[in-house]
């Protein structure tokens, strides 16, 4: 399944440096799932591919970037979440605490391991939880779609996964398809954008702008990210 193309007027671009400090809108959001599924490389794929520069990461793995949204300035934070091994583990301090902070979730799984398929309803059912009064948009997303010969997952148990939850569904693969990766966190963006803008005017923030990042660190980051993909590959044949 495709995710809607995106919008004429929807635009993630570098803001143009013009002061130490501006005040913007936010938007804040989550990709949580297993171990090993995928979440760190597609978020430094999504970051190095679409963009240079302007943007910055802390000890916590939250990504940070100034982009045009929608004619508006905004302030991208994007939060790569630790591991579900368990579906204890969906309710630990930290998940609740990712849960309560963000506007919209990518939750994600891998085809090649079942087990981090069964982690997306209680992660989903914890969300709802969380946001019981809101219309906070996820999007489920199965990653590493390439590897056809160790799939567990097929693509039909996604779909009605998502058909069940009232999420939107996609299949991708991080390594090999990168517009696809930017295609999920730019759905997410323009439906965080739709929900929050509605109602009452989204509160700015005054922030500084971010430092340069170290486009060395973020290589090794991706790389590192996909490492266990490529010994699993090797490993099976």
């Amino acid at each position: 399944m495709r995710l809607p193309n995106m919008s004429s007027n929807f635009l993630l671009a570098p803001i143009p440096e013009t002061a130490d400090y501006i005040t913007i809108r936010d938007i804040k959001m989550a990709v949580m799932g297993s171990n090993g599924v995928g979440k760190t490389a597609m978020t430094v794929r999504f970051l190095t591919k679409r963009f240079i520069g302007d943007y910055e990461t802390n000890t916590g793995n939250l990504y940070s970037r100034l982009v045009h949204l929608e004619g508006e300035q905004t302030y991208l934070q994007i939060q790569d979440t630790p591991g579900c091994i368990k579906d204890e583990d969906v309710c630990h301090a930290d998940i609740s605490r990712y849960v309560q902070w963000a506007e919209g979730f990518l939750l994600v799984y891998s085809v090649t391991d079942y087990r981090s398929y069964q982690c997306i309803r209680p992660l989903y059912q914890h969300i709802r939880k969380v946001h019981s009064d809101s219309k906070i948009p996820v999007v489920i997303v199965a990653n590493k779609g390439d590897l056809l010969h160790v799939r567990q997952v097929p693509s039909d148990l996604g779909i009605q996964l998502a058909n069940e939850l009232g999420c939107t569904f996609v299949e991708i693969s991080t390594s090999e398809n990168c517009q696809d990766v930017c295609d999920v966190f730019q759905h997410l963006c323009r439906e965080i954008n739709k929900t929050m803008g509605s109602g009452e005017k989204r509160r700015g923030s005054i922030i500084p702008r971010p430092k340069s990042p170290n486009m060395q660190d973020l290589k090794r980051r991706f790389k590192q990210a996909l490492s266990s993909k490529v010994k699993t590959s090797s490993t099976v044949a």
